[in-house]
């Protein structure tokens, strides 16, 4: 049996996106402006999520390369 392992870069781009969502919530929560004053605008929480959306989709790209890989045999 053939041993599948994801791709380095599925999962860094996967906890930068994990890290992005977090700080996205947590200034949309309000928490975030005793954190940080850059924090404390509602617009920098959508910003944040945003990114997040778009690094999960960015890591997503390598992985569905390397299944697409492995069904063809390579």
């Amino acid at each position: 049996m053939k041993h599948h392992h994801w791709p380095y870069s599925f999962i860094a781009f996967t906890f930068l996106g994990v890290i992005a969502l977090l700080i996205g919530i947590v200034a949309l929560a309000g928490i975030g402006g005793s954190l940080h004053p850059l924090l404390a605008d509602d617009g920098t929480g959508i910003a944040m999520i945003v990114t997040a959306i778009a690094l999960f989709l960015t890591g997503a790209f390598p992985l569905v390369l390397r299944r697409l890989a492995e069904q063809e045999g390579a």
